[in-house]
This record gives C-alpha cells, sequence and structure tokens, in this order.
C-alpha cells in the first residue's frame, strides 16, 4: 500500500538541509549519496525525516538480515551491553568461542578468525594465502573480473574492477584477474608464482552473477590438481542470502560430483551482525595452522557485544526457518520479476541471482532515461525512490534486491506492484 504523505513543512525540510549541511561540512565526500535521510526503522520499512515511508528491499546492501530495529536483537544487545562489551583478544570470553562453533557447524571443521568488515576478512584470505605458499615462494592469487572484494589497497588490487583502482596506483602486487564462469581460462593462467584462487559464489557489484556447479567443482578439481587454496568472499552472497547458509552449498545442490565439496577457506561479513559491524573468515582444519599466535590480530574482532548479536541472528534463523522461507519467497519473487521482464522486454532484459539476492536487468537504451544524467541503473533507483521503494544499483545496468530474511509476502508484493509502475511509467 502507498502512503499519501502531504508536502513537508519547511521545517522539516530545513532538518534534511541541516543534515546534508554537516555531511557536506565535516564527512568525506566518497559516496553520491540519494537525497534522503532516514530516522527510524522497523522491520522492512524506514522513514526519512519527512516521515514518509519506505519499503526497503536493498537492506543496508545486504547487511539488515532480520530488518531494522528487530526486538530481539535490541534486546540482546542491551542485555549483553549489561554484563561485559569488550575484553580484547588476549582473553577468553564464551560468546566469541560459541558464535565460532555455530559457524563451523554450517560449514565443516575448521577455525575462524572474528574481525569488523567483509574487507578485513579478505585481508585476512590474502595473508593465509601467502603464508601457504611462503616456503615456495608463491603468492599470486587469481581474481575474476567483475569481482569485488573491499577497498583496502590489497582489496581493490583483488577486486576485477578497473574504477575502483583509478589513483591508487601502484597496485599492491600478486593479484591477476580472470574470466568469471571459464575453466578454461583459470587453468591457462596458472603460473609458477600462483598461490589460490579466489571468488564470490555470486558476484554482487558485479551485477548478481552466480557461478556455474561446473566451474565451482572444475576450480575445486584444478586447485587439488596443483595445490592451490580455493577462497571464497562470501561477503555479500554468504550467510544464508541464497536460501542455504553459503551460495556454493545452494548452487551445488544435486549436482553430480558436488558431494563433499568445500573451499579451503571462507570470508564472511555483512548479514553475519545483520547491522552490527561484524566479519570473519572460517578456514578448514588442515589449514588452521597457517595463522598462528602474532601472524594476524585484531583489536575489535570477536568482541562479547557483536558475538551475542550474530549468535542471536543465527538462532532466529534457525527457529523461524528463514532458510526455507528465503527460498520459497525468493523463487516467486524471481518468477514473478521474470514475467515483468516478459511484458516489457523493450526496458527489461533479464534477472538473475538466489534467494534474496536477485539482480533485475535494465536496457541499455530506455527512451526514459535518454539525455539525463546517471546511469540507467541510478535513474531506475531514483525513480523507485520516488514511489517509496529502495533498491541497490549495481554496475549500470542492474538492480538489485537484498530484502530481510524475515520479509513477508504481503510485502514483497507491495515491492513489486511499486516496480510495475515505475517500468510501466518508462513506456
Amino acid at each position: 500500500m502507498k502512503e499519501i504523505v502531504p508536502t513537508s513543512p519547511p521545517m522539516v525540510r530545513n532538518q534534511f538541509e541541516s543534515i546534508r549541511e554537516l555531511y557536506s561540512r565535516h564527512v568525506l565526500p566518497t559516496y553520491a549519496r540519494f537525497d534522503i535521510a532516514f530516522t527510524r526503522g522497523e522491520g522492512s520499512h524506514l522513514w526519512d525525516v519527512n516521515g514518509r515511508r519506505y519499503l526497503d528491499l536493498g537492506g543496508g546492501i545486504a547487511v539488515c538480515a532480520l530488518g531494522h530495529a528487530h526486538p530481539e536483537l535490541s534486546a540482546t544487545i542491551a542485555e549483553q551491553s549489561g554484563k561485559l562489551w569488550h575484553v580484547s583478544n588476549l582473553y577468553y570470553q564464551e560468546p566469541q568461542g560459541r558464535l565460532a562453533a555455530r559457524l563451523v557447524s554450517h560449514l565443516a571443521p575448521g577455525r575462524v578468525f572474528f574481525c569488523n568488515s567483509g574487507a578485513e576478512a579478505n585481508e585476512g584470505l590474502f595473508k593465509l594465502a601467502r603464508r601457504f605458499g611462503h616456503e615456495e615462494g608463491r603468492f599470486e592469487i587469481l581474481t575474476a573480473q567483475h569481482s569485488f572484494h573491499g577497498r583496502t589497497l590489497a582489496g581493490i588490487a583483488a577486486t576485477g574492477q578497473e574504477k575502483v583502482k583509478m589513483g591508487f596506483e601502484p597496485a599492491t602486487p600478486g593479484f591477476r584477474h580472470i574470466p568469471f564462469n571459464d575453466l578454461k581460462a583459470a587453468r591457462e593462467a596458472l603460473s609458477p608464482a600462483t598461490v589460490a584462487i579466489l571468488l564470490e559464489g555470486i558476484q554482487g557489484e558485479g551485477g548478481i552473477t552466480p557461478a556455474t556447479p561446473e566451474y565451482l567443482l572444475g576450480l575445486r578439481q584444478l586447485c587439488d590438481e596443483h595445490n592451490l587454496l580455493l577462497l571464497m568472499d562470501a561477503v555479500q552472497c554468504g550467510h544464508f542470502r541464497s536460501g542455504r547458509f553459503q551460495s556454493f552449498q545452494r548452487i551445488l545442490e544435486n549436482a553430480e560430483g558436488a558431494q563433499g565439496f568445500l573451499p579451503d577457506a571462507v570470508s564472511m561479513a555483512k548479514a553475519l551482525g545483520g547491522g552490527f559491524p561484524m566479519g570473519a573468515f572460517w578456514v578448514q582444519e588442515q589449514h588452521a595452522g597457517l595463522l598462528g599466535p602474532g601472524s594476524h590480530g585484531t583489536t575489535f574482532g570477536g568482541a562479547p557485544l557483536g558475538a551475542s548479536v550474530a549468535l542471536k541472528i543465527i538462532e532466529i534463523i534457525e527457529r523461524d526457518r528463514l532458510e526455507d522461507h528465503i527460498r520459497n519467497l525468493g523463487d516467486w519473487f524471481k518468477a514473478e520479476l521474470q514475467k515483468l521482464i516478459d511484458a516489457h522486454p523493450k526496458c527489461l532484459t533479464g534477472v538473475r541471482g538466489l534467494g534474496f539476492m536477485l539482480g533485475l536487468e535494465l536496457a541499455g537504451d530506455i527512451p526514459a532515461f535518454a539525455g539525463r544524467d546517471g546511469t540507467p541503473s541510478i535513474q531506475m533507483t531514483n525513480r523507485l525512490h520516488a514511489e517509496g521503494l529502495l533498491v541497490i544499483p549495481s554496475g549500470a545496468r542492474v538492480i538489485r534486491f537484498l530484502p530481510a530474511f524475515n520479509l513477508v509476502r504481503a510485502q514483497a508484493e507491495e515491492g513489486l506492484s511499486l516496480l510495475r509502475k515505475v517500468v510501466g511509467s518508462l513506456g
């Protein structure tokens, strides 16, 4: 249901302008922000300073696993904050150990390191690979074109998108990019220095492109043949977003020869903390000794406050069977997007992804967008914002749907209704 909100009084408008002025004066201009300032959220809805409600199908870029202001998460934070916030990793504390055990239980025997973000988690994978190949002088990691692995210097070197590298040369050495879903290219790219292959199960910033079962299985075999590590960046596509704990588990369902498939290490973040800043990486047991005392560290990673939140998120996902919900509602939503594509083939060209990680591809020559500033994805996002729907642009021609795992059918239908209205207005 669309809410009709009257024109904001000058005082409210001034509130937005004052917030924007604070940013323009004091915040580094590293984001081209949309002209919206939010004040509160509840579930899958957000309200701006004008009091207007938005349906959030972007989830803070795949972060808000249980939506906004979930009462059980708020209660968990309040309870834990009254006990223990931080003691540093010089000591033991139960929430971190319990969280590691839960993550391991969803993968396989191994160990977990906790940090603060996806970029830090990927840095841990880079260090793991360097340590693995150090004695043989191997250090090179192959990553995919159109990939995204973070904004640190090593992260942008690993990322297969030139736009994120510009102005930060010389690049951190040790990374080369190969075509995604091309096993032959991976095999031909190997060099005596190659130590690992890193990929996303579903490319996020690159346009919501899943790996194929054949590619994943082929890479595992290739890595085994050449004593390479197979590393997976699950920062965006992991933690149940695909309808399984990890996207490779969903992709390989019913695939012949997939039994026992495992990467050597997996990075995580985003939905792991549901909005509380948290990252982690899991390492297979056979490689767990590579990073021993003094080889890696963090001040805040795995603190009891964040670990308690992450534990509660997993508990709720399991209790409410949200894994199945994501699969079922995600499949339905994807089918509805395909119907919209069939009805508007001159505006929409494809849909891809799994579960609650879906991308809708726009045509590159939509007449309504001609002569206007912004890529098709940005222009479409702005039009959806005007109707009260939040999505995330991805590249020049894809908009992403990354909703909360507890999104209900009525909310998904509301989002589709708003989307249909905007697409229909494009002519």
